[in-house]
Protein backbone atom coordinates (compact mmCIF):
# COMPACT_ATOMS: atom_id res chain seq x y z
CA UNK A 1 0.00 0.00 0.00
CA UNK A 2 1.45 3.27 -1.06
CA UNK A 3 1.56 6.27 1.12
CA UNK A 4 0.40 8.22 -1.95
CA UNK A 5 -3.22 6.82 -1.36
CA UNK A 6 -3.46 9.28 1.42
CA UNK A 7 -5.07 12.50 0.33
CA UNK A 8 -2.84 14.63 2.96
CA UNK A 9 0.09 13.86 1.23
CA UNK A 10 -0.85 13.60 -2.43
CA UNK A 11 -2.09 17.35 -1.87
CA UNK A 12 1.34 17.90 0.16
CA UNK A 13 3.81 16.31 -0.41
CA UNK A 14 6.03 18.36 1.68
CA UNK A 15 4.25 17.20 4.77
CA UNK A 16 4.62 13.37 3.77
CA UNK A 17 8.10 13.25 3.79
CA UNK A 18 7.97 14.80 7.35
CA UNK A 19 5.70 12.95 9.02
CA UNK A 20 5.96 9.15 10.15
CA UNK A 21 2.91 6.89 9.14
CA UNK A 22 1.58 3.50 8.83
CA UNK A 23 -0.43 2.23 5.92
CA UNK A 24 -3.15 0.13 7.35
CA UNK A 25 -6.68 1.09 5.56
CA UNK A 26 -7.77 1.35 2.38
CA UNK A 27 -8.34 4.65 0.95
CA UNK A 28 -10.58 6.05 -0.69
CA UNK A 29 -13.47 4.86 1.55
CA UNK A 30 -16.58 5.03 -1.12
CA UNK A 31 -19.34 7.69 -1.15
CA UNK A 32 -23.03 5.95 -1.34
CA UNK A 33 -26.61 7.11 -1.27
CA UNK A 34 -29.02 6.09 0.94
CA UNK A 35 -31.91 6.88 -1.13
CA UNK A 36 -34.81 4.86 1.17
CA UNK A 37 -33.46 8.02 4.25
CA UNK A 38 -34.16 11.12 1.40
CA UNK A 39 -31.02 13.46 0.27
CA UNK A 40 -28.71 11.34 2.51
CA UNK A 41 -25.61 10.08 1.03
CA UNK A 42 -22.93 7.99 3.43
CA UNK A 43 -19.39 7.99 4.04
CA UNK A 44 -18.65 4.46 4.24
CA UNK A 45 -15.67 4.63 6.96
CA UNK A 46 -16.87 1.47 8.00
CA UNK A 47 -15.36 -0.31 4.88
CA UNK A 48 -11.61 0.94 5.80
CA UNK A 49 -10.37 -1.96 6.74
CA UNK A 50 -11.00 -5.85 6.74
CA UNK A 51 -9.26 -6.10 9.88
CA UNK A 52 -11.01 -3.44 11.79
CA UNK A 53 -11.98 -0.26 10.15
CA UNK A 54 -14.16 2.74 11.26
CA UNK A 55 -12.81 5.97 11.97
CA UNK A 56 -10.15 5.34 14.45
CA UNK A 57 -8.06 3.80 11.72
CA UNK A 58 -6.97 6.85 9.99
CA UNK A 59 -6.16 8.06 13.54
CA UNK A 60 -3.46 5.14 14.59
CA UNK A 61 -1.99 5.25 11.55
CA UNK A 62 -0.18 9.05 12.45
CA UNK A 63 -0.26 7.41 15.62
CA UNK A 64 1.65 4.22 15.30
CA UNK A 65 3.41 6.03 12.81
CA UNK A 66 5.32 8.30 15.43
CA UNK A 67 5.33 5.90 18.44
CA UNK A 68 7.49 3.46 16.29
CA UNK A 69 9.40 6.61 14.88
CA UNK A 70 10.03 7.54 18.50
CA UNK A 71 11.64 3.81 19.17
CA UNK A 72 8.50 2.73 21.20
CA UNK A 73 8.04 -1.04 21.75
CA UNK A 74 4.71 -0.87 22.88
CA UNK A 75 1.52 1.59 21.93
CA UNK A 76 -0.78 2.05 24.35
CA UNK A 77 -4.65 2.67 23.77
CA UNK A 78 -6.52 4.44 26.65
CA UNK A 79 -10.58 4.55 26.98
CA UNK A 80 -13.48 2.64 28.42
CA UNK A 81 -14.05 -0.28 28.38
CA UNK A 82 -15.94 -0.55 25.28
CA UNK A 83 -13.24 1.90 23.40
CA UNK A 84 -13.21 1.56 19.25
CA UNK A 85 -10.19 3.52 19.68
CA UNK A 86 -8.78 0.51 21.91
CA UNK A 87 -9.99 -2.00 19.47
CA UNK A 88 -8.20 -0.50 16.75
CA UNK A 89 -5.21 -0.28 18.55
CA UNK A 90 -4.65 -3.70 19.64
CA UNK A 91 -5.81 -5.40 15.90
CA UNK A 92 -3.62 -3.03 13.92
CA UNK A 93 -0.64 -2.59 15.88
CA UNK A 94 1.67 -5.51 15.38
CA UNK A 95 1.20 -3.91 11.68
CA UNK A 96 3.68 -1.08 12.93
CA UNK A 97 5.64 -3.67 14.68
CA UNK A 98 4.80 -2.88 17.53
CA UNK A 99 3.09 -4.46 20.97
CA UNK A 100 -0.48 -2.75 22.09
CA UNK A 101 -1.92 -2.17 25.57
CA UNK A 102 -4.86 -1.13 27.02
CA UNK A 103 -5.61 1.28 30.13
CA UNK A 104 -9.23 0.68 30.45
CA UNK A 105 -12.49 1.68 32.94
CA UNK A 106 -15.92 0.92 33.57
CA UNK A 107 -18.43 1.94 31.01
CA UNK A 108 -22.70 1.31 31.11
CA UNK A 109 -22.48 -2.16 29.58
CA UNK A 110 -24.30 -2.34 26.01
CA UNK A 111 -24.16 -5.23 23.42
CA UNK A 112 -21.38 -2.91 21.42
CA UNK A 113 -19.52 -2.15 24.19
CA UNK A 114 -19.42 -5.74 25.14
CA UNK A 115 -18.17 -7.13 21.79
CA UNK A 116 -15.67 -4.29 21.60
CA UNK A 117 -14.09 -5.65 25.19
CA UNK A 118 -14.30 -8.72 24.24
CA UNK A 119 -12.31 -8.43 20.97
CA UNK A 120 -9.86 -6.55 23.23
CA UNK A 121 -9.10 -9.47 24.95
CA UNK A 122 -8.96 -11.86 22.40
CA UNK A 123 -6.02 -9.94 21.17
CA UNK A 124 -4.37 -10.47 24.40
CA UNK A 125 -2.98 -6.77 25.14
CA UNK A 126 -0.99 -6.22 27.77
CA UNK A 127 -4.50 -4.57 29.93
CA UNK A 128 -4.12 -2.18 33.06
CA UNK A 129 -7.81 -2.10 34.32
CA UNK A 130 -9.01 1.03 36.39
CA UNK A 131 -11.49 1.31 38.90
CA UNK A 132 -13.43 4.76 37.25
CA UNK A 133 -12.09 7.53 34.89
CA UNK A 134 -10.92 9.47 37.58
CA UNK A 135 -7.52 7.22 37.95
CA UNK A 136 -6.89 7.55 34.21
CA UNK A 137 -3.94 10.37 34.09
CA UNK A 138 -2.12 8.77 36.84
CA UNK A 139 -2.45 5.32 35.37
CA UNK A 140 -0.91 6.76 32.07
CA UNK A 141 1.52 8.74 34.10
CA UNK A 142 3.17 5.24 35.43
CA UNK A 143 2.58 3.75 31.96
CA UNK A 144 4.89 6.48 30.42
CA UNK A 145 7.66 5.48 32.91
CA UNK A 146 7.98 2.37 31.32
CA UNK A 147 10.81 1.40 28.98
CA UNK A 148 9.16 1.48 25.08
CA UNK A 149 6.14 2.86 26.31
CA UNK A 150 3.81 5.43 23.99
CA UNK A 151 0.76 5.95 25.63
CA UNK A 152 -2.34 7.89 23.93
CA UNK A 153 -4.76 10.20 25.28
CA UNK A 154 -8.36 8.86 24.81
CA UNK A 155 -9.25 8.71 21.29
CA UNK A 156 -6.30 9.33 19.94
CA UNK A 157 -7.33 12.96 20.28
CA UNK A 158 -3.49 14.83 19.85
CA UNK A 159 -2.49 17.20 16.20
CA UNK A 160 -0.96 14.30 15.49
CA UNK A 161 -4.07 12.06 15.12
CA UNK A 162 -6.16 14.63 13.93
CA UNK A 163 -4.25 14.26 10.67
CA UNK A 164 -5.55 11.04 9.85
CA UNK A 165 -9.23 12.83 9.34
CA UNK A 166 -7.54 16.17 7.80
CA UNK A 167 -6.66 13.72 5.35
CA UNK A 168 -10.29 12.17 5.38
CA UNK A 169 -11.58 15.61 4.27
CA UNK A 170 -9.55 16.03 1.92
CA UNK A 171 -10.55 12.66 0.19
CA UNK A 172 -13.54 14.09 0.48
CA UNK A 173 -13.15 16.71 -1.34
CA UNK A 174 -11.49 15.27 -4.02
CA UNK A 175 -14.96 12.82 -4.50
CA UNK A 176 -16.98 16.13 -4.45
CA UNK A 177 -14.81 17.76 -7.54
CA UNK A 178 -15.20 14.25 -9.55
CA UNK A 179 -19.04 13.77 -8.91
CA UNK A 180 -18.85 11.18 -6.96
CA UNK A 181 -21.50 12.74 -4.51
CA UNK A 182 -23.11 16.28 -4.44
CA UNK A 183 -21.62 18.92 -2.20
CA UNK A 184 -22.84 17.73 0.94
CA UNK A 185 -24.48 21.08 3.06
CA UNK A 186 -23.96 19.55 6.28
CA UNK A 187 -21.76 16.67 7.57
CA UNK A 188 -22.66 14.39 10.48
CA UNK A 189 -21.05 12.35 12.59
CA UNK A 190 -20.89 11.51 16.62
CA UNK A 191 -18.12 13.22 18.74
CA UNK A 192 -16.23 11.38 21.27
CA UNK A 193 -12.72 11.82 22.30
CA UNK A 194 -12.97 14.75 18.96
CA UNK A 195 -10.31 13.93 17.23
CA UNK A 196 -11.75 13.11 13.96
CA UNK A 197 -14.36 15.91 14.14
CA UNK A 198 -11.57 18.39 14.63
CA UNK A 199 -9.61 16.36 11.96
CA UNK A 200 -12.46 17.14 9.15
CA UNK A 201 -13.08 20.68 10.51
CA UNK A 202 -9.08 21.42 9.89
CA UNK A 203 -9.09 19.44 6.35
CA UNK A 204 -12.19 21.18 5.21
CA UNK A 205 -10.55 24.14 5.94
CA UNK A 206 -7.57 23.24 3.77
CA UNK A 207 -9.37 22.08 1.11
CA UNK A 208 -11.08 25.34 0.86
CA UNK A 209 -7.71 27.06 0.80
CA UNK A 210 -6.64 24.43 -1.85
CA UNK A 211 -9.85 24.97 -3.98
CA UNK A 212 -10.56 21.37 -3.62
CA UNK A 213 -13.81 20.02 -4.18
CA UNK A 214 -14.70 23.62 -2.09
CA UNK A 215 -13.89 27.36 -2.36
CA UNK A 216 -15.73 30.19 -0.45
CA UNK A 217 -18.12 30.58 -3.37
CA UNK A 218 -18.59 26.93 -3.03
CA UNK A 219 -18.09 26.65 0.80
CA UNK A 220 -17.74 23.02 2.33
CA UNK A 221 -20.32 21.43 4.50
CA UNK A 222 -21.05 22.73 7.88
CA UNK A 223 -19.73 20.11 10.67
CA UNK A 224 -22.52 18.82 12.87
CA UNK A 225 -20.99 16.44 15.40
CA UNK A 226 -23.75 15.03 17.68
CA UNK A 227 -22.16 14.56 21.25
CA UNK A 228 -22.16 10.73 22.35
CA UNK A 229 -19.39 11.89 25.42
CA UNK A 230 -20.13 14.54 27.95
CA UNK A 231 -18.85 18.18 28.05
CA UNK A 232 -16.31 19.71 28.75
CA UNK A 233 -14.99 16.58 26.73
CA UNK A 234 -16.73 17.81 24.03
CA UNK A 235 -17.07 21.56 24.36
CA UNK A 236 -17.22 23.38 20.90
CA UNK A 237 -13.99 25.30 21.42
CA UNK A 238 -11.89 22.56 23.03
CA UNK A 239 -12.50 21.14 19.26
CA UNK A 240 -12.17 23.68 17.25
CA UNK A 241 -8.79 24.58 19.22
CA UNK A 242 -7.89 20.88 18.28
CA UNK A 243 -8.01 21.43 14.72
CA UNK A 244 -6.46 24.40 14.84
CA UNK A 245 -3.36 23.15 16.25
CA UNK A 246 -3.99 20.35 13.42
CA UNK A 247 -4.09 22.90 10.86
CA UNK A 248 -0.79 24.92 12.57
CA UNK A 249 1.28 21.60 12.68
CA UNK A 250 0.50 20.76 8.75
CA UNK A 251 1.31 24.77 8.15
CA UNK A 252 4.80 24.28 9.83
CA UNK A 253 5.79 21.30 8.04
CA UNK A 254 4.80 23.02 4.63
CA UNK A 255 6.34 26.29 5.91
CA UNK A 256 3.51 28.33 5.63
CA UNK A 257 0.26 29.64 7.32
CA UNK A 258 -3.48 29.50 5.90
CA UNK A 259 -4.56 31.66 8.77
CA UNK A 260 -7.55 30.01 9.39
CA UNK A 261 -8.22 30.72 13.56
CA UNK A 262 -10.06 28.75 16.01
CA UNK A 263 -13.09 31.32 15.73
CA UNK A 264 -13.32 30.79 11.86
CA UNK A 265 -13.22 26.86 12.49
CA UNK A 266 -15.46 27.51 15.58
CA UNK A 267 -18.20 28.97 13.12
CA UNK A 268 -17.90 26.06 10.82
CA UNK A 269 -19.25 23.69 14.02
CA UNK A 270 -22.75 22.70 14.67
CA UNK A 271 -22.52 20.44 17.99
CA UNK A 272 -25.87 18.75 19.08
CA UNK A 273 -26.28 17.92 22.30
CA UNK A 274 -30.11 16.81 21.80
CA UNK A 275 -29.23 13.74 20.70
CA UNK A 276 -27.14 12.49 23.79
CA UNK A 277 -29.91 10.74 25.92
CA UNK A 278 -29.07 9.71 29.84
CA UNK A 279 -25.57 9.80 29.39
CA UNK A 280 -22.28 8.21 27.67
CA UNK A 281 -23.01 4.74 26.65
CA UNK A 282 -26.68 4.95 27.27
CA UNK A 283 -28.85 3.95 24.30
CA UNK A 284 -31.80 6.34 23.07
CA UNK A 285 -35.12 5.07 21.59
CA UNK A 286 -34.55 7.71 18.55
CA UNK A 287 -30.66 5.80 18.23
CA UNK A 288 -32.72 2.91 18.40
CA UNK A 289 -35.26 3.55 15.57
CA UNK A 290 -32.37 5.46 13.38
CA UNK A 291 -30.58 2.12 13.92
CA UNK A 292 -33.45 0.13 12.46
CA UNK A 293 -34.49 2.54 9.22
CA UNK A 294 -30.04 2.35 8.30
CA UNK A 295 -30.90 -1.65 8.69
CA UNK A 296 -34.23 -1.58 6.73
CA UNK A 297 -33.00 0.99 4.23
CA UNK A 298 -29.57 -0.94 3.05
CA UNK A 299 -27.17 1.16 4.98
CA UNK A 300 -24.39 0.29 7.18
CA UNK A 301 -24.73 -0.94 11.00
CA UNK A 302 -25.04 1.26 13.41
CA UNK A 303 -24.19 0.74 17.09
CA UNK A 304 -27.01 2.09 19.89
CA UNK A 305 -25.21 4.38 21.82
CA UNK A 306 -22.57 6.27 19.56
CA UNK A 307 -23.84 5.83 15.42
CA UNK A 308 -27.04 5.36 16.28
CA UNK A 309 -26.77 8.29 17.71
CA UNK A 310 -25.21 10.47 14.84
CA UNK A 311 -27.38 8.49 12.41
CA UNK A 312 -31.09 9.55 13.70
CA UNK A 313 -29.36 13.28 13.24
CA UNK A 314 -28.30 12.92 9.69
CA UNK A 315 -31.87 11.15 9.39
CA UNK A 316 -33.54 14.13 10.60
CA UNK A 317 -31.64 16.78 9.15
CA UNK A 318 -31.48 14.95 5.37
CA UNK A 319 -35.61 14.98 5.76
CA UNK A 320 -35.72 18.96 6.53
CA UNK A 321 -35.00 20.01 2.69
CA UNK A 322 -31.79 21.93 4.01
CA UNK A 323 -29.71 19.98 0.96
CA UNK A 324 -27.69 17.05 0.73
CA UNK A 325 -26.18 15.37 4.07
CA UNK A 326 -23.37 13.16 4.86
CA UNK A 327 -23.36 11.13 7.34
CA UNK A 328 -19.77 9.52 8.05
CA UNK A 329 -19.89 5.95 9.19
CA UNK A 330 -17.81 6.09 11.66
CA UNK A 331 -18.29 2.35 13.09
CA UNK A 332 -16.58 -0.78 12.34
CA UNK A 333 -18.57 -3.13 9.71
CA UNK A 334 -15.30 -5.97 9.86
CA UNK A 335 -16.83 -8.56 12.55
CA UNK A 336 -14.68 -8.98 15.42
CA UNK A 337 -12.59 -11.45 17.27
CA UNK A 338 -13.95 -13.63 19.86
CA UNK A 339 -12.10 -14.62 22.70
CA UNK A 340 -11.22 -18.01 23.78
CA UNK A 341 -11.83 -19.27 27.34
CA UNK A 342 -8.51 -18.93 28.37
CA UNK A 343 -8.93 -15.04 27.22
CA UNK A 344 -11.59 -15.01 29.28
CA UNK A 345 -10.12 -16.59 32.47
CA UNK A 346 -6.85 -14.19 32.20
CA UNK A 347 -9.34 -10.86 32.04
CA UNK A 348 -10.13 -9.25 35.77
CA UNK A 349 -12.85 -10.21 37.70
CA UNK A 350 -14.83 -7.40 37.28
CA UNK A 351 -14.89 -7.28 33.45
CA UNK A 352 -15.69 -10.65 33.24
CA UNK A 353 -18.76 -10.06 35.46
CA UNK A 354 -19.70 -6.93 33.06
CA UNK A 355 -19.67 -8.59 30.20
CA UNK A 356 -22.08 -10.85 31.67
CA UNK A 357 -24.24 -8.30 32.46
Amino acid sequence: MDRDDVALFRHLPSVGRQVPWVRLGRWPTPVEPLPAAGDLWIKREDLSSPIYGGNKVRTIEALLGRAAAAGATRIWATGAYGSNHAVATVLHAATAGLGAGVIAFPQPPSPPARDNLAAVLAARPELVRLASVIELPFAMRRVRGQRGAYVMPPGGATPEGALGALSAALELAEQVARCDCPPPARLVLAVGSTCTTAGLLAGLALATELRLGFSPARPPPQVVAVRVTPWPVTSPWRIAALAARALALVDRLRGRDSAVGVAALRARLDLRTDFFGAGYGQATARGIRAQRRFRAAGGPALDVVYSAKSGAAALELAADGGGPVLFWATKSSAPLPVPAAADLARAHPHMRAWLRR
